[in-house]
């Protein structure tokens, strides 16, 4: 599986502002929703489900909130680079500016360790993660999350 089985370029938002995470969730699940056809609410509360098993702040800047919905068919992907980073309650207690939401199907059992696992690989590499803060547009932040090195 790679990242672009389930993050479309139209996924990747730059520069978004969210005052905290509660309100990240929220703009996240609202963002998904229009992309999937779904009821915000629904992800919302699937995602803030998950928030309350553990962060999914993984550190260094960057969170990987992800839900299983019996409503999703395919995992989706939907990229934001904050600014500025907030506080997430991440392991290494740093904000975060870089998120990466994921959905995923119920049924799914692999799919799901697959796809996170494909993001949290490449979002280890500190080359590219120091890429995408830097980059100015969404096509080449999605070109820099996307390619293969």
């Amino acid at each position: 599986m790679i990242i672009t089985d389930f993050l479309a370029p139209h996924h990747v938002v730059l520069d978004v502002r969210a005052p905290d995470k509660r309100r990240l969730l929220e703009d996240l699940a609202g963002r998904a929703a229009a992309a999937l056809g779904l009821d915000a609410g629904l992800i919302q509360r699937a995602l803030e489900a998950r928030e309350a098993l553990g962060s999914t702040g993984i550190g260094s800047g960057i969170a990987l909130p992800h839900a299983r919905l019996t409503q999703v068919t395919r995992p989706t992907g939907l990229m934001l680079r904050l600014r500025p980073a907030i506080a997430f309650e991440a392991i290494d207690e740093q904000p975060v500016d870089l998120v990466f939401l994921l959905l995923i199907p119920t049924e799914a059992p692999s799919e799901p360790l697959n796809a996170l696992a494909c993001v949290a690989r490449r979002l280890r590499d500190p080359a590219v993660v120091g890429a995408l803060r830097q980059v100015r547009d969404p096509a080449a932040f999605y070109a820099v999350l996307t390619e293969d090195r």
